[in-house]
């Protein structure tokens, strides 16, 4: 039985490291308009949980509807102690030009960062 809770511990350490090794270091801007009307969705209504990619995601509109996890990793203009604890999960609909990697909602933003730090070094996956 220990065996077994060793193997899943280890499983489980392995599995968070391939996950963090594969997360994308950018800029993570936020706004604070619907998107209406975005490239992706028009006038549909996706929710506050969502963002605009910029170049390397967008791949021609190929990344609309899908989902990012987005993490504060720390300041991108000197705001001290920008970063909240956690992770946001948000849609893809809509283009942002450079330099935007992301460009959160606010609701997406201020889950993971002080909005009144305006932008924030993040990993996304």
């Amino acid at each position: 039985m220990e065996e077994k809770l060793q193997v899943w511990v280890m499983l489980a350490m392995a599995l968070s490291l391939l996950s963090a090794a594969s997360a994308k270091p950018g800029l993570a801007y936020w706004h604070s308009l619907s998107y209406y009307p975005a490239a992706c969705a028009g006038f549909d209504n996706s929710g506050s949980m969502t963002t605009g990619v910029g170049d390397e995601l967008w791949d021609n509109g190929r990344a609309c509807g899908q989902m990012l996890t987005v993490k504060c990793t720390g300041s991108a203009n000197g705001f001290p102690k920008p970063c909240k604890d956690g992770v946001v999960t948000v849609k893809v609909v809509d283009y942002c030009q450079q330099p935007c990697d992301v460009n959160l909602s606010w609701d997406a933003f201020s889950s993971i960062a002080n909005p009144d730090a305006g932008s924030v070094r993040v990993d996304y996956s």
